[in-house]
This record gives C-alpha cells, sequence and structure tokens, in this order.
C-alpha cells in the first residue's frame, strides 16, 4: 500500500493559510515481526522528542503535529508509533543533552531536538548515534553535528523578511530601529538577527539602536520592550524575531498605530494583537508540520534505512494581517 503525506498536510492547509500540498513520502509495505509460537506482533516504534521550553506554547503546536503524525502512520503502517515528550521547563541546553542520554539508555528509536544550544547538545548527539539512536533537528539545528538532517525554518531568511516588512510598514518614516531577539545562544536566532540587520542596510533612512536579548518568557520579554521603549521614545519600529511579548494579550507599551512591530510566530494570544492593532504583521512558522515532518523522517528511516532526500528542509513563513487572521485562526482548531 502507498503512503503518502496528503491527509497529513491536508490538515495543515485547510482555513486558508495556504500550507504545503501533499507529497508522496512511503512505498513499502508495512513490516511485522512474528513472535515464535504465537500470532504476529506489531513493530513498534518509540521516537523521542525534545524542544527547547514546557513554556513556549510553539512546541506543544509541533508536539501536537507529531502525535497526529504519528497516529496516522501507525494506521496506515500497522505499526505502533509514540511520542516520548522530553522537555526542560525552560530552556536549558545542557538538561537537554541529558535528555538525549536518558531517552538513548532507555532503548528510543529515534530522537527529534530543538536545540537550545547546540554546543551543549552536538555530542551528546554524536554519542547516540555512535549506538544506533537517530537524531534530527527541528526549528534550532546543531549544525556541526552529524545529525541526520534539519526541518525548520530558512532562519537568514526569516530575520530578513521580518525586518523587510518594518521598513515597508514604515513608509517614509525614519528613525531609530530595535530587535528583540531571545537567547543569544540559539543558532537559530542568531541567524535570524544576521538577516535582520544585513536587510536593514537596505533602509539608510532607518537606524539599528540595539538587539536586545533576553530570557525567552512572556514576562521578561515584554519587560525588556517596555525598559527600551521607555528610555528611547525615538525608537520607530520592533523587529521581533520570537513572539515572546506578545503570548499574552496584553497590548504593548505603545498606542496602535505609534510604533511599527512585525513579529514572527501564530499563536492565538499573538493573533490577538493584529486586532488590537499594536502588531502590524504577523509571520507565521509551521510548527504543526515541524513536528508531524520529524515523525515522517524518522519513521521512514528506522522502517527502511533511507535518508531523507534534504539534509536541510525548510518550511516558508505565512503572512498574517488584520485581513487574514479570522480565517488564519481557525488553524488552531486542529493544532492545539
Amino acid at each position: 500500500m502507498a503512503i503518502t503525506r496528503r491527509r497529513f498536510t491536508a490538515n495543515l492547509a485547510r482555513g486558508g493559510a495556504g500550507l504545503l500540498a501533499g507529497a508522496s513520502l512511503f512505498g513499502c509495505e508495512s513490516r511485522r515481526e512474528a513472535a515464535p509460537g504465537r500470532s504476529e506482533k506489531i513493530l513498534s516504534y518509540r521516537i523521542g522528542m525534545i524542544a527547547k521550553s514546557n513554556s513556549n506554547p510553539v512546541f506543544k503546536a509541533a508536539l501536537k503535529g507529531a502525535e497526529v503524525r504519528a497516529a496516522e502512520l501507525s494506521r496506515e503502517l500497522g505499526l505502533s508509533v509514540t511520542v516520548d515528550w522530553r522537555t526542560p521547563n525552560d530552556e536549558d541546553g545542557q538538561k537537554q543533552a541529558e535528555f538525549i542520554e536518558q531517552l538513548v539508555s532507555s532503548g528510543v528509536d529515534s530522537i527529534a531536538i530543538a536545540c537550545s544550544d547546540a554546543s551543549k547538545v552536538t555530542r551528546a548527539i554524536g554519542d547516540a548515534i555512535n549506538r544506533g539512536v537517530e537524531v534530527l533537528c527541528f526549528d534550532s539545528d546543531a549544525p556541526e553535528s552529524n545529525r541526520l538532517c534539519y526541518v525548520g525554518t530558512d532562519d537568514y531568511a526569516a530575520g530578513r523578511q521580518v525586518m523587510e516588512n518594518v521598513a515597508r510598514l514604515l513608509g517614509n518614516r525614519s528613525g531609530l530601529i530595535a530587535i528583540l531577539a531571545g537567547n543569544q545562544t540559539a543558532t537559530n536566532l542568531q541567524k535570524r538577527v544576521q538577516g535582520a540587520r544585513d536587510e536593514l542596510k537596505q533602509y539608510p533612512e532607518l537606524e539599528l539602536k540595539e538587539v536586545y536579548y533576553h530570557k525567552e518568557t512572556p514576562q521578561d520579554s515584554y519587560a525588556q520592550v517596555e525598559s527600551v521603549q521607555k528610555a528611547n521614545p525615538e525608537i520607530v519600529g520592533w523587529a521581533m524575531i520570537g513572539g515572546w511579548p506578545i503570548m499574552t494579550e496584553r497590548q504593548l507599551p505603545w498606542q496602535p498605530g505609534e510604533v511599527v512591530c512585525v513579529s514572527m510566530d501564530t499563536l492565538k494570544p499573538q493573533l490577538a494583537h493584529l486586532r488590537l492593532g499594536d502588531v502590524q504583521m504577523l509571520l507565521g512558522q509551521r510548527y504543526f508540520y515541524f513536528g508531524g515532518r520529524c515523525i515522517e523522517i524518522l519513521v521512514e528511516k528506522a522502517r527502511t534505512g533511507a535518508d531523507p532526500e534534504q539534509r536541510i528542509e525548510f518550511a516558508p513563513l505565512d503572512p498574517v494581517t488584520r485581513e487574514n487572521v479570522d480565517e488564519y485562526e481557525k488553524n488552531w482548531e486542529k493544532w492545539s
């Protein structure tokens, strides 16, 4: 029986978000192991999943995507595919490395990880692979490791896209721009910052005030924005390469229209800021898709030994504004 991603990606595409079209993935009949002297035993795969933090809701969408795809593949292939979620409450690269070791010792088949600090998990990834456990990265890569592949956003291009839209929405206005950047050690955020910096060079009327790093919680990030804007009221635009301060519906420290703000991510509380008007555009990452795609790749590798066609697989961003926010929000009925 041929297996495709059509059903999974159709779940993403419904609701007008314009997400990825289905593509053929599997073409082998499912394998089963027969236990001596008894009926067939269903082959099972347990996949460890390590995100950056439980406090960041985007990773719950990734987990949901992984669980949905695991259930689909279990039915389609006659397997038992389960997801073993091991994620620190807050970002902690060392704790992630420990989770890799724990999963390997427990006999997990493979692991998907979003790396908080690549330098702290690269060795653990290598050790896992040496012990026969495949590892891939999603959301934030460990590029110096020998991981199977990376699934996520083109972070450099995303940074440029955020800044490009800040400049476009400012029109002919000149002034200072601030970049909100989260965790300074995260590889994906470093690339976004570089992309935003490089894009800003295209607009001589705009000047970078500073790149602001912070703990990736709504409270810490909001406090950072509030203190910076109060001290520098001449800032006319914020390029938020992560949507941390708008994870609650608390209004940003300016009146709608006073400051241009473009942010990554499209959680339901973040969508509310488009209606409020203190944020003009959000760029949605496909976390539900990331989670499901990780499961597809790792199950295929475990079943057939086949490597993915691409070592790096990027998914485009979904622009959301006040004009399409209602339609886009319907996706969260499936993603949560």
